[in-house]
Formats: C-alpha cells, sequence, structure tokens
C-alpha cells in the first residue's frame, strides 16, 4: 500500500498515521520527522534543507521531493508508505506526482479525512496538557482529574485564534490537493468524525484488509 494522508489540523491524522502503519506494515514518513532526520544524518539532500533551514527560509519543494524519493527507496518501503505532511498544496501534488512516475511508483490511494471546522475547533481549543508529565487532556473528551486541573496549560497553537487561521491557510492553500487526486481516481474520503477505532474501520473499508484501494 503507498498511500497519502491528508485533512485539515485536528482530524486525528496522527492517531490513524499510527494505526494504520501497523494494520498495513508500512512506515508512516511524515515530512517533518524526513528533513529533521535527513539534517541529522548529513546526507547531501539534508546539507542542503540544513542551509536553507538555518537561513530561516522554507526548504524547496524540490529539495523535499528529492527527499521522499530517496526515502521511499529504502529497503522497508518495498511493501508500501504511508506519506504525511506532503504534499501541501496543489503545485506541490502535481510535482510529487512527476518524481513518482520517473521512479516508476504508482499511488494506490489518498485517504482525506473528513471533519467539520466546527467540530475541529472544538477539539483543538478544548486541548490541555500537563507540564509535568507531558499528559494531553481535552476538557470536554479526556477530562483531567481535579486535583491537577489548576497546573494544566493550553499551547499557544491550540487558541482560537490560531486554529483559525491554520483551517484558513487549510482551505486556501491545501484544500486544492483534494481535486487533484479526485480527478485521478486516486481519493478516499473518509469521515474522521466518531472514535479512533470507528475512523480506522471507516479506513479500512476503503482500503481493504490488504490495502487495496477500492
Amino acid at each position: 500500500m503507498r498511500m497519502i494522508l491528508i485533512g485539515p489540523p485536528g482530524a486525528g491524522k496522527g492517531t490513524q498515521a499510527a494505526n494504520l502503519v501497523n494494520t498495513y506494515a508500512i512506515p508512516h514518513i511524515s515530512s517533518g520527522d524526513m528533513l529533521r532526520g535527513a539534517v541529522k544524518a548529513g546526507t547531501e539532500l539534508g546539507k542542503t534543507a540544513d542551509r536553507y533551514m538555518k537561513a530561516g527560509d522554507l526548504v524547496p519543494d524540490e529539495v523535499v521531493i528529492g527527499m521522499i524519493i530517496e526515502r521511499i527507496a529504502a529497503p522497508d518501503c518495498s511493501k508500501g508508505f504511508m506519506l504525511d505532511g506532503f504534499p501541501r498544496t496543489q503545485p506541490q501534488a502535481a510535482a510529487l506526482d512527476t518524481a513518482l512516475k520517473a521512479a516508476n511508483v504508482e499511488l494506490d490511494a489518498v485517504v482525506l479525512l473528513e471533519v467539520p471546522d466546527e467540530l475541529i475547533v472544538d477539539r483543538i481549543t478544548g486541548r490541555r496538557s500537563d507540564p509535568e508529565t507531558g499528559t494531553i487532556y481535552h476538557l470536554k473528551f479526556k477530562p483531567p482529574p481535579a486535583e491537577i486541573a489548576d497546573r494544566l496549560v493550553q499551547r499557544k497553537d491550540d487558541t482560537a485564534a490560531a486554529c483559525e487561521a491554520r483551517l484558513d491557510k487549510y482551505h486556501r492553500d491545501t484544500a486544492p490537493v483534494i481535486p487533484y487526486y479526485a480527478e485521478r481516481g486516486l481519493l478516499r474520503r473518509v469521515d474522521g468524525v466518531g472514535s479512533p477505532d470507528e475512523v480506522l474501520l471507516r479506513i479500512s473499508a476503503v482500503l481493504g484488509p490488504q490495502g487495496q484501494a477500492s
């Protein structure tokens, strides 16, 4: 199974990514982790990316795509992979498509987790973290014990204003990726509302038990 996982912030991609790599025995390739790993390993592409990051600039798409192609050629990707965090724009999707074709790699599916904006805001703004243990709670879905409630903090990325800004960016920049993959017959829409187990069952239904996307 060679797939891409997309969806708005707060849709549960992190939870489902962990579930999917276990279900299909494929590596999770996060663009952020991949960048950091290449820099740490000192690869040529990693050195190039490091120069941009140290200068405070975005790493060019061609460098990121080069790393992706390099990464999916690794032995652990022989049975497939799940790409997360890239592409974030339609031009990136088109460039990645060209690079994958040149590498003789075909995608099986692009899974889109769909969650209404109002529920995403509720999910994100209700999150609180315990600075002493690192445990993440939610005021509605996973309330903290009363004795530690006073010490919990809200990350600045989890405020209503920050959440709305992230959603605006998603709809403006990333949403155009959806019709791009739909036109190619790769898009699999999945309702992301419900428990993690319920969402995983829906994903499995569109991918099939062996990852043969339907």
